[in-house]
């Protein structure tokens, strides 16, 4: 009974370490995003600086993705 409970939790292990991986591996590909790294950009900019954009901070997403999903 104890090999079975060593090698289940090894299991899980193992499985959660995958899907660790798989996730990682899709946030570095979203990171390396041009959009990503202009939504960052425009996120570093005070207030003011967007204001003279004619950009608010709530805006951002929506101004960089604005062709993609805000039609």
């Amino acid at each position: 009974m104890a090999i079975a409970a060593t090698h289940s939790t090894q299991t899980r292990e193992k499985s959660s370490g995958v899907f660790d991986s798989i996730i990682n591996f899709l946030v570095r590909i979203a990171e390396s995003n041009g959009r990503m790294k202009a939504v960052e950009r425009l996120n570093a900019m005070s207030d003011s600086e967007l204001q003279a954009r004619g950009l608010k901070r709530e805006d951002i997403v929506r101004h960089v993705f604005r062709d993609m999903f805000y039609i």
